[in-house]
């Protein structure tokens, strides 16, 4: 049990910076929806859908190869391990940026950007220092420094969030013609898109800069033979992550090329991505549990409980990831009512979008219970299955996105994320039932589902036409879960603070 309450404090910590950094992140989205048009929220849905897919592409699965070969022995050199994937992912990362700045134009032509090189260069740069600090952060988690991973992922939002409300609040408040000063950093005739990349390129560097110390200021090793173990153990993690990226924004980079006009799809694919961010909830509970639980599966895969404790986190995990659902999908159709939103016809026309919320948030709760099976395939060695149940979802994604978003817009995107991920989990629990069989509770985690749906669908139909009723109504529904949880299974002395009154009496 204390292994489990080790992974709920990291989960905990690693939170704070998902899950506050994400909540003030998604307050940048009324602002987004104000200052940039339809189109223009779609390039720049577009543009980070491909920011995914080459930070994938360039980390090639090493991330998951360094926690497992510095935990392989317990005298590995995890400085070795560390140094030989960080050297590897330098010149890789300068070798690929190096040739986008070669073919600038042709690549910004090609993506439907010409004339605004300038997106494409900013990105670049910020993916490039995204990949490289990927392993500094791995480093934090390795060894288990989660304040400082947080204040870090802190510092960036908030710089962020500064920055986009300096350049596109702020400045043009105060811009007058002729000031020469700020006339050097904004111009009115700029798109707001430029302006939200240059917060988030500006951002970046600063937290590169506070990662030197575990970039620049360790001892480097480097072993060619240790190298290729790993790439051979990670390489099918690449084609997983690759596919796994497909099935995560293959809508967003998809949408134009499939849909019948161009322009109607950046504006459907704006809506879409501005109503996706209300499904953040559930996405940074995810990662902040994935960034706590990578480490933690393969230092336990020693121990002789390694599999009770792989047992109970997954019962954990999805009791609290319905909750999640069940808080958000209730509440979020109250959004409308709220004065700003409601008042101001620009966001408000975004609020056609909220269908898609929960089908979206079911679909990433079926992404984070994927995740925690993929470990049996991880810890024994056979990352080939994870390729293989990812390049399937991604063979269903590209094809279902073929066939149905052209009838269906941003809806269909939605019903995809959830097939696809449906596919994925299911796939992996019963194969992992042959090669590393693991009994998890499955009537436990039916019941709360069932539980789950029954006060979904009641909170959403229980026709009462009182907003304020239906809002308490709702909130009892939250509150009647999280009672059976408690009654059923967490003790309120499992509760750090609770116990510790308990054990002072």
């Amino acid at each position: 049990m204390s292994g489990l309450k080790s992974l709920a404090k990291d989960t905990a910590l690693y939170g704070i910076s998902s899950i506050l950094g994400r909540l003030l992140n998604w307050l940048l989205v009324p602002l987004y929806v104000v200052k940039t048009s339809d189109f223009e929220y779609g390039q720049v849905t577009q543009i980070y859908a491909w920011v995914g897919f080459m930070l994938v592409m360039l980390t090639y699965g090493l991330e998951t190869g360094f926690f497992r070969f510095a935990n392989k022995e317990k005298d590995t050199d995890a400085n070795m391990v560390y140094t030989t994937c960080l050297t590897s992912i330098f010149s890789t990362t300068f070798i690929f940026m190096a040739l986008v700045f070669i073919f600038l134009n042709p690549i910004a032509d090609s993506m439907g950007y010409a004339g605004k090189e300038n997106y494409i260069t900013m990105m670049t740069i910020v993916l490039g220092m995204d990949v490289i600090c990927c392993f500094p952060f791995a480093y934090l988690r390795f060894r288990q420094r989660p304040l400082k991973f947080a204040l870090l992922k802190l510092l960036f939002v908030g710089l962020n969030i500064c920055l986009n409300l300096f350049f596109l609040v702020l400045c043009p408040k105060i811009y007058k013609p002729g000031d020469s000063f700020l006339s050097l950093i904004y111009s009115p005739e700029t798109s707001p898109v430029f302006y939200i990349l240059l917060s988030n390129l500006i951002s970046t560097a600063v937290q590169t800069l506070f990662l030197a110390k575990e970039l620049f200021f360790i001892k480097y090793k480097f072993d060619f033979r240790l190298l290729k173990d790993i790439i051979r153990y990670s390489f099918p993690l690449l084609i997983l992550g690759v596919a796994g990226v497909i099935n995560q924004t293959g809508a967003q980079i998809l949408f134009e090329m499939v849909y019948d006009d161009p322009a109607t799809a950046m504006q459907q694919l704006g809506i879409y991505g501005a109503n996706y961010k209300f499904a953040v909830v559930m996405i940074m509970f995810i990662q902040a549990f994935r960034f706590a639980y990578e480490p933690f599966v393969f230092g336990k895969y020693r121990d002789k409980d390694n599999k009770q404790s792989y047992i109970q986190a997954m019962k954990y995990f999805i009791i609290f990831g319905l909750f999640i659902f069940l808080s958000v999908g209730l509440l979020i159709p109250f959004l409308p009512y709220i004065p700003y939103i409601a008042d101001h016809a620009r966001i408000s026309s975004y609020m056609t979008g909220l269908a898609v919320v929960p089908i979206i948030m079911m679909a990433e709760l079926f992404f984070g219970i994927y995740f925690n099976l993929s470990f049996w395939y991880k810890l024994i060695d056979k990352t080939k299955w994870g390729a293989f149940f990812s390049l399937g979802g991604s063979a269903l994604t590209i094809a279902l996105n073929v066939m149905l978003v052209p009838k269906f817009g941003y809806m269909a995107c939605a019903w995809i994320a959830f097939t696809t991920y449906f596919f994925m989990m299911m796939s992996s629990y019963l194969v992992g039932k042959i090669y590393y069989p693991i009994n998890y509770e499955v009537k436990n985690a039916l019941f709360y589902t069932l539980i789950t749906i029954g006060f979904y669908f009641s909170g959403i139909y229980v026709p009462i036409d009182n907003v304020f009723f239906k809002l308490i109504f709702r909130i009892a529904l939250i509150i009647l879960y999280v009672i059976i949880v408690f009654r059923k299974d967490l003790s309120l002395k499992d509760l750090p603070f609770i116990n510790r009154l308990h054990g002072k009496k």
